[in-house]
């Protein structure tokens, strides 16, 4: 055998012995990887160079514990999706050569809800996945029955939730349109009752993520977002990901 071929081959063998690195769920920019420092709370952390990093995907209200027994002292890959108003960098977290996020970590274990704006489908399925699955298993957050998504009719506390990140469920009454606006109502009191606003150039991205929005009415939805008053209580959603049938 020439020299060619045995370097050929022993490349191919070393090749076929390493174990490739999976395919990541949730991808943003790669940056500058870090050391984490400190950790501040359920989803922020300091790297040693003075970087502060804000998990991308998860919403969390935690001490920051179960975050800082996952990433304290580790060196993280950084896949960024951009900054947030406070200047911090908004990423999914890798440590070493996994595949999965810490995020998916969270989330499985039930330290964390899934936010409003994900991004990429395979990467919302995933993580929507690990939620529900902690949910049903009523893992950490989800033991406390007050975790539980609120129902669509219980309006005392979807009022007392103003300004907050939930997430709600219940069975869409009708859809309607007006304007540049498609309004999911879950009850007849438009001035009451809780909806769900639709800007209608959002319309596309929800049938390409297989979300027909007139479809909705009288099948049973959760949606997530941060619920805010107009004539009623109502969430705001932009994403495909913050809606999702139930039944």
């Amino acid at each position: 055998m020439g020299i060619g071929r045995l370097i050929a081959s022993l490349i191919a063998a070393i090749a076929a012995a390493t174990p490739a690195l999976a395919e990541a769920p949730c991808t943003g920019t790669a940056v500058k990887p870090g050391t984490v420092a400190a950790v501040q709370d359920g989803r922020t952390f300091t790297l040693t160079d003075g970087r502060e990093v804000r998990l991308a995907g998860i919403e969390s209200a935690s001490d920051g514990t179960a975050l800082r027994d996952r990433v304290a002292g580790q060196h993280l890959r950084l896949e960024g999706t951009g900054e947030d108003r406070y200047g911090r960098l908004v990423a999914y977290v890798y440590r070493g050569a996994e595949a999965e996020p810490v995020q998916l970590a969270l989330l499985a274990a039930g330290e964390a809800r899934v936010s409003a704006r994900i991004g990429g489908k395979t990467c919302a399925e995933a993580l929507l996945s690990a939620e529900n699955a902690a949910r049903t298993a009523r893992r950490g957050l989800w033991a406390d029955p007050n975790s539980a998504p609120l129902s669509s009719e219980n309006l005392t506390m979807i009022s007392a939730s103003q300004g907050h990140f939930a997430l709600i469920e219940g069975r869409v009454l009708s859809v309607r349109e007006s304007g540049a606006t498609i309004y999911v109502n879950f009850g007849r009191r438009w001035t009451r009752d809780f909806s769900v606003i639709i800007p209608k150039r959002a319309r596309g991205n929800f049938a390409a993520a297989g979300i027909d929005i007139k479809a909705l009415e009288r099948r049973r939805i959760r949606v997530r977002g941060v619920i805010e008053r107009r004539s009623g209580p109502i969430v705001q959603a932009i994403a495909p990901e913050q809606i999702e049938l139930i039944d």
